[in-house]
């Protein structure tokens, strides 16, 4: 092979991040060589990463193979002694073009591959520039990094450090220039992008920033969040739900459980009672406000009851996209030495929650059809509504808006036909 190919698993930031991976990389002259981008969310994550590894060196014998993100900062080891793996790059490190000009020779010693330092100490998030997402007709901008919480099952912390914001400025130059490049949906996205603003001068708020983005590049035409904390939703995040129709309407909350006792032993802040309120009054202001959640299934010490009480607050918050994730204990955290389920309930769990979200998913769908929406066309001939339902849409370009109706679905995304009275 010839050039740098960059195989990425995980959330929206690790995608934004291997564009400044690729592009760094290029700088320092690297060529014949894979980036593996990894995740460390679950067991599962990682052995995937393991696995494309191993692929990776199957079809390019010759080239170099460059392991990073999380599960490479949290897992080094693992990593570094595979016979596969040239060089692990620690998730500060991978973003240097000069880490891509200190790489080792091939055959080195497992501990001569490592270029992993302690994410703790890094203080700031230096703001990072790219002209493009490959492979994706929204963009995204990296807001923020790291956590300062101290979730129970979580390792990110571990993987990305302290939390640490980008500059307003940074983030507003980072958004005009992707909308130059013809970028009309802009997804904000961080590991904990409702802490935005913090650590800055002024301490501005995600909901801040937000509209400062809209009102100082008119261009865009839609701008997202990619996950939020609910608890920490401010006045002017409210303000944008209410007055702005090109902050899109839907939210992707962290929600995790929906039982008080196992929220408390997972570390969250938030009460089952807290996201009831939140959901209330976002549709208050927004009636087609649609929101998709994160749930984990089988968390120790859980009970049928706690868990029917997570599936029925699925149910009561309306949670049209759901995701679940059967509890995966990660080594080093408390959870993980927290009396554990057995894995055969703990996958039972998942997959009766999954049917619960699919449930929902189905009547949500169910309420889309007859309407008109708005749609951006993606690359591979579906489309995103206001609302992030897909919709299949396979005579359409790439990046198109198109007013449509929703004519019906197949139970996993809408079909529609072009709104004849506004049909190009």
């Amino acid at each position: 092979m010839s050039g740098v190919e960059v195989i990425t698993f995980g959330c929206r930031l690790n995608t934004y991040e291997s564009e400044v991976m690729r592009a760094e990389a290029e700088k320092a002259g690297l060529n014949n060589a894979v980036l593996v981008n990894t995740c460390a969310v679950t067991g599962e994550a990682v052995r995937q990463a393991r696995q494309a590894i191993r692929r990776a060196r199957r079809e390019n014998p010759h080239a170099r193979i460059i392991v990073t993100g999380c599960a490479a900062q949290t897992e080094k080891h693992t990593f570094s002694e595979m016979a596969e793996v040239d060089a692990v790059l620690g998730n500060e490190e991978k973003l240097r073009s000069t880490s891509y000009r200190a790489l080792p020779d091939f055959g080195v010693a497992a501990e001569e591959k490592l270029r992993v330092n302690d994410i703790m100490s890094v203080k700031a998030t230096a703001p990072q520039m790219v002209k493009h997402i490959d492979g994706h007709v929204r963009a995204f901008i990296q807001v923020q990094n790291g956590c300062d919480h101290r979730c129970t099952f979580c390792i990110i912390p571990y993987g990305r450090g302290n939390s640490r914001s980008v500059p307003m400025g940074a983030v507003v130059d980072q958004a005009r220039k992707l909308t130059e490049s013809g970028y009309r949906e802009i997804v904000l996205t961080g590991v904990d992008a409702t802490s935005y603003g913090a650590d800055l001068p002024g301490q501005p708020s995600l909901g801040y920033l937000a509209k400062t983005i809209l009102k100082q590049v008119p261009d865009i035409l839609r701008l997202r969040l990619s996950s939020i904390d609910s608890i920490e939703a401010d006045r002017h995040l409210w303000d944008l739900i209410a007055d702005e129709p090109r902050f899109m309407p839907h939210l992707h909350l962290s929600l995790q459980h929906g039982n008080d006792l196992i929220l408390k032993r997972m570390k969250r802040r938030h009460s089952r009672a807290d996201v009831l309120a939140f959901t209330e009054q976002a549709r208050r202001l927004r009636p087609d406000m649609i929101f998709g959640a994160d749930m984990i299934a089988g968390f120790p010490t859980e009970t049928e009851e706690m868990f029917e009480s997570s599936a029925t607050l699925a149910e009561e918050a309306g949670i049209s996209f759901l995701h679940v994730f059967p509890f995966s204990p990660r080594p080093g955290t408390p959870a993980a030495r927290m009396p554990q389920l057995g894995r055969a309930l703990v996958k039972d769990r998942a997959s009766r929650l999954r049917a619960r979200g699919e449930a929902l998913h189905r009547a949500h769908l169910d309420r889309m059809v007859g309407t008109h929406q708005m749609i951006l066309v993606e690359n591979n001939g579906l489309a995103h509504t206001e609302n992030f339902s897909l919709v299949a849409a396979p005579d359409l370009p790439p990046r198109d808006f198109k007013r449509v109706v929703i004519t019906g679905h197949n139970g996993k995304h809408l079909e529609m036909q072009v709104a004849p009275a506004l049909a190009a």
